[in-house]
């Protein structure tokens, strides 16, 4: 009796996952929704019902993802970026480097599982959940460390957004020092444009520009990422998409593609990462929740906390 009303309950559950998968795909693909909301949505069929479709999804999601990552480089001018990126290079590099070399330190402090911790520190240094994409498919990170790293990153984004243009007034920080601060300490570009839009248009050029530049270091960050984690250096594990990622923004920069092809090309990628980040939050289950444990949210608060406040007091006497 009692097995016969579990499996009762368990095809129960089955229908109800079926039918918030697609509902909630629809509202993401009608409405294009934000990724942080496509994973929440994610999270929750993963959470309380269980994938219908894990098998469906697994097999799509490194694809989808890689193909969202490549057109993204279309909204990137690479001349414009290069540039930018020449002006700061040695400063970009000692702060991603610092960065990087903080978040491993805490992740081995705080016992945080290695890629994890990786892609914390990855997307924390560059450019948020762009940089833990494209690196993720370099480590051939599985759904639960990309749903974590993702999630802790964005989870901050959205804190950022409300409590940046405040400080910024607070200390009195001019439009140029505003959006340098922005662009370092603030993960993904979306909420960076969106804190430096609020302080102001100069805020939010200078800002956009220092963070696309940031951006471009997802290339040989990758290519780092290949050397140090696979033992064996084959054709097969080469990260080809990330040099179509670059073929992309040289595209969108010299052959002057239609505004309009653009524009289409960069909608459809980002609603492909946060269709991506669904199917990745359906495979989390309250299993994989407690195996992971506070410990990543941890690293990911301090390492911020640590480069927002570092950055501000650098902004403030510059």
């Amino acid at each position: 009796m009692n097995q016969n009303a579990e499996e009762k309950r368990q095809n129960q559950l089955k229908k109800a996952g079926t039918v918030a998968f697609f509902a909630f795909l629809t509202l993401i693909i009608v409405f294009n929704l934000a990724p942080s909301y496509a994973l929440m949505m994610g999270l929750l069929i993963g959470i309380i019902t269980g994938n219908p479709f894990a098998k469906q999804t697994k097999s799509v999601t490194k694809y989808l993802l890689q193909g969202a990552v490549v057109g993204l480089g279309f909204g990137m001018n690479f001349t414009a970026v290069v540039a930018a990126g020449k002006d700061g290079f040695v400063f970009t590099l000692l702060t991603i480097s610092a960065a990087i070399g903080l978040g491993y330190v805490l992740g081995r402090v705080l016992k945080v599982e290695r890629t994890i911790s990786y892609l914390i520190s990855v997307g924390t240094a560059i450019c948020g959940g762009s940089a833990i994409a494209a690196v993720s498919q370099v480590l051939d990170a599985d759904e639960k460390d990309i749903s974590v790293s993702i999630g802790t990153v964005f989870i901050l984004n959205a804190i950022a957004l409300f409590i940046f243009p405040p400080i910024g007034h607070y200390f009195g920080m001019n439009q140029q020092q505003f959006g340098i601060w922005a662009a370092i300490a603030i993960h993904d570009t979306s909420s960076v444009v969106g804190a430096s839009a609020h302080y102001g248009n100069e805020a939010l050029m200078t800002a956009t520009t220092v963070k696309l530049a940031r951006a471009l270091w997802i290339i040989p960050m990758a290519l780092l990422t290949a050397v140090v984690f696979k033992k064996k250096s084959s054709a097969s594990s080469f990260p080809w998409f990330i040099l179509f990622f670059v073929f992309a923004s040289l595209v969108n920069t010299y052959l002057h593609l239609p505004a309009e092809v653009g524009h289409a090309i960069l909608f459809v990628s980002k609603l492909a990462f946060s269709v991506t980040l669904f199917f990745i939050g359906t495979g989390i289950s309250m299993k994989n929740i407690r195996a992971v444990g506070a410990r990543p949210l941890l690293q990911g608060v301090i390492l911020w906390v640590v480069i927002l406040v570092s950055s501000l007091m650098l902004m403030i006497n510059y």
